[in-house]
């Protein structure tokens, strides 16, 4: 049982408005890494993490800085996914219901029912992690006894829930494959001029970037965009943001199950009048809901459940829930309110762009960024993690089964 520290607030007014100021400096990083293809929070949290020691950065508010820069990014990233094709790998799932809705003029409302599935997720998550974690202090023992065996059920799921026996076959292929990779790539040494994050940041631009970004060559790009209306009633995004949330506390206690996993729980419960935007809502509360659980866990079990939280842990900053929420809660107010304003101008600008030559760059700003993480390796890595990431796409499953990657060595041990 954990032993860490209680939940607890901050009397004094200082310190209030210090862990404040390292909040909004973290909201700042999570807009950053949210809007910039392939850059992830992790890496954000790992160099925050490396550069506590030379600025003397106190433990605490750093720690709520990192948050606040992955909660941010939660809500942000949805942004290049619409515009670029080019999601994060948590939100991978809802890349193509996203760009249908951009295809069609509605890349706008896609925005707002993402902000809105994060934002609703995040008021569902906070009192439901209370009683889910009261839950596991009980179950967790049991669930670490058989982990391989939870999350071998798991990747199962993912393959049963595929709408046909072709395209279980497909994502049985794409989870193997991915599972060879993660058992060869992840611990493997780097050399990056910047490491932070080892491996990861290029294994996953490849994974779920390269292949979309290369099929969007020769694509039309953002054509201009209509009006922001929601074309979607209160109760349905209501209960697709639910879903979303839900979908976050059936993984967010796992290792190895990312956010993309909770969307794919969270899918069934999506069929409604217009699966297409609650699937974007869902998948986008998924997502934001997803790093809420694992900030409980991490809390009730010193257990890091995301690369934010090995950052954190690794900083030695102290889990104390109380400074954590709030910086959660300022975080996904900036992140409701960056993605409208910045999103529509990220659509605007990409729209009257060049596209070929766009995504070429991009394509070109993910190798740097691997040679940046991981030096020449990370380059092997990406370019590798790019082939890996087409079996997928030209099976015609989902891309999810890509996440064999971190699941498939887990279940192996």
């Amino acid at each position: 049982m954990s032993t860490l520290a209680p939940l607890a607030a901050t009397p004094d007014p200082t310190a209030g408005t210090l862990l404040l100021v390292y909040t909004l400096a973290g909201c700042l990083l999570g807009c950053c890494s949210g809007l910039i293809p392939g850059l992830h929070a992790n890496n954000f949290a790992f160099l925050l993490g490396a550069a506590a020691p030379v600025v003397d950065a106190p433990p605490l508010p750093l720690g709520c800085a990192m948050l606040a820069a992955g909660v941010v990014h939660t809500f942000l990233d949805v942004v290049p996914s619409l515009a670029l094709g080019v999601p994060d790998a948590a939100m991978a799932a809802a890349a193509l219901p996203g760009h249908r809705l951009v295809a069609a003029g509605r890349g706008r409302e896609a925005l707002r029912l993402s902000a809105v599935g994060s934002g609703l997720a995040l008021v569902v998550a906070l009192p439901l992690a209370v009683a889910v974690t009261a839950a596991m202090r009980v179950a967790y023992p049991v669930l670490r006894r058989w982990l391989p065996a939870v999350l071998a059920g798991v990747a199962l799921l993912l393959v049963a829930t595929e709408a046909t026996n072709r395209r279980r076959i497909a994502g049985a292929v794409s989870f193997a494959v991915a599972t060879a990779s993660g058992v060869v790539v992840p611990d493997a040494p780097t050399t990056g001029v910047v490491p932070a994050g080892g491996v990861l940041a290029p294994l996953f631009a490849g994974l779920f970037g390269v292949p979309v970004l290369v099929d969007a060559m020769d694509g039309a790009g953002v054509p201009p965009q209509a009006d922001a209306r929601l074309g979607l009633s209160p109760r349905e995004v209501a209960g697709a943001a639910g879903a979303g949330a839900g979908g976050g506390a059936a993984v967010g206690y796992l290792p190895g199950v990312s956010a993309g996993v909770a969307a794919v729980l969270a899918l069934p419960a999506t069929k409604g009048r217009d699966p297409a935007r609650e699937y974007v809502v869902a998948t986008s509360g998924a997502n934001t809901a997803t790093a809420v659980f694992a900030l409980f866990a991490y809390w009730a079990f010193d257990a890091p459940r995301s690369g934010v939280l090995v950052a954190m842990r690794d900083a030695g900053v102290p889990a104390t829930l109380g400074p954590m929420l709030a910086a959660v809660v300022v975080a996904g107010a900036v992140g409701t309110l960056g993605v409208v304003v910045l999103g529509d101008r990220v659509l605007l600008v990409v729209g009257a762009l060049p596209y070929r030559p766009l995504v070429g760059a991009v394509l070109l700003g993910l190798a740097v960024l691997a040679v940046v993480f991981a030096g020449s390796f990370g380059l092997v890595v990406f370019v590798a993690a790019g082939a890996v990431g087409f079996v997928p796409v030209r099976l015609g499953c989902r891309r999810v089964h890509l996440m064999g990657v971190l699941l498939g060595p887990l279940i192996l041990g």
